[in-house]
């Protein structure tokens, strides 16, 4: 019996890695020895944690072969850090969210950030993992965004990379989406030459445009602390950002500013399709080219994915849905994990699982659920376990 868990982080209570682990161990839990007790057949399974393109691709990545890096680069707010990402062969994995994060930023919590650090916040660090891949040898680089605590329309990724962002006066602007207000000019003479040997992969969902009443600042500067007069100046200051650019590198950087996902990361999706001419793809996708889990699903008896809530956002792209799809492909059923689910049981059979088991099943205290989600998820994979040899290839489904 081959099982293949490809699980997405439960946000706010464990990574992919630990999801797939406990799952296992719940599974071999229901055999002894790797065997099962009813069918006798021996029990192979294979981890592959998968992620969205966001907070999680760097596991998952790592989960794949590739080998963690690390480089002291610049927070969010400009002081150092040590931010990690990934390396196989010449080709890297760039999570931003571990160099320009909500989540590094100084004291931050999990609570709201403030109006300063919304103005201020730069995607500087990102840039500079990005040389450090390129340091690395790297010239496929796919670069995962979510999670961003700047909307500096990636200028700091460029700053990173070398360039210099300059006022009327000829000096250096400090970090932040607001100061491009005063941007004039932008000196290239130092960017990255290594950059035109190198393919960008922007792996992101959103389809934002950079500017705007659906743009970068409009739809997420609130969520990093902008006030509403502060999305205002900020969406100006992209504005200008954009026609300085585009005076340096010609008509592409307006038209890249409407492209769908510019406004993805606070804009450091615009940066990366207008001056890195990356492709974007949904970040499913890219996950699981890298991890090459339609490869790797043959012979497979049974898929078990699933994330924290498997609810109607699942099912608009989310890492569930792209192994569902993968699966279905492999003629290989799947069910779902889950820390709790909204979706119909006609939406799930819909999607393609055969079954949902969410750890509200277990635990109706959603809290609980959080804070030992371990232990239920290894509770789930026993269960799944004892059923599993009589029900895998089956059409019947497979109840806890």
């Amino acid at each position: 019996m081959r099982i293949v868990i490809a699980p997405d982080k439960f946000k706010g209570s464990l990574s992919a890695p630990d999801v797939a682990r406990h799952l296992e161990t719940g599974l071999r839990s229901a055999t002894a020895d790797g065997v099962s007790h009813e069918g006798r057949r021996s029990l192979e399974v294979l981890r592959i944690p998968v992620a969205d393109g966001g907070e999680g691709t760097l596991d998952a990545a790592v989960g794949s072969g590739f080998t963690r890096r690390r480089a002291v680069v610049s927070g969010p707010t400009g002081q150092p850090l040590t931010a990690e990402f990934a390396v196989r062969g010449r080709e890297a994995v760039i999570e931003m969210a571990a160099a320009s994060g909500l989540a590094v930023l100084p004291n931050y919590d999990g609570g709201r950030p403030d109006s300063v650090t919304a103005r201020t916040a730069s995607s500087l660090g990102t840039g500079e993992l990005i040389r450090a891949a390129l340091d690395a040898g790297c010239r496929q680089i796919i670069l995962g965004v979510g999670g961003s605590a700047n909307t500096d329309g990636g200028a700091g990724v460029l700053q990173g990379l070398g360039a210099k962002l300059l006022d009327a006066a000829g000096n250096e602007l400090p970090l932040g989406g607001a100061a491009l207000a005063h941007l004039t000019e932008i000196d290239f003479s130092g960017f990255d030459t290594r950059l035109e040997e190198s393919r960008f992969i922007l792996a992101s969902d959103v389809d934002n445009p950079l500017l705007g009443a659906e743009g970068a600042a409009a739809i997420f500067g609130p969520q990093k602390g902008a006030t509403a007069a502060d999305v205002g100046e900020l969406d100006a200051a992209l504005a200008n950002f954009v026609q300085v650019l585009a005076a340096e590198i010609g008509p592409r950087a307006v038209k890249a500013a409407s492209a769908p996902g510019a406004g993805a990361a606070g804009g450091v999706g615009y940066a990366a399709i207008a001056a890195l001419a990356a492709s974007r793809r949904p970040g499913i996708d890219v996950v699981l080219d890298f991890t090459r889990l339609a490869d790797r699903l043959a012979g497979a008896d049974l898929v078990i994915t699933g994330e924290g809530s498997l609810d109607e956002q699942s099912l608009l792209g989310k890492t569930p849905m792209g192994v569902a799809r993968a699966a279905a492909a492999a003629a290989v059923p799947v069910v779902a994990v889950c820390g709790r689910t909204t979706l119909s049981p006609e939406q799930q059979q819909n999607s393609g699982f055969r079954q949902v088991y969410p750890l509200t099943a277990l635990e109706s205290n959603v809290e609980i659920c959080i804070a030992e989600a371990g232990r239920l998820l290894e509770e789930l994979g026993q269960h799944i376990g004892v059923h599993v040899t009589d029900t895998a290839n089956t059409k019947e489904p497979l109840n806890v």
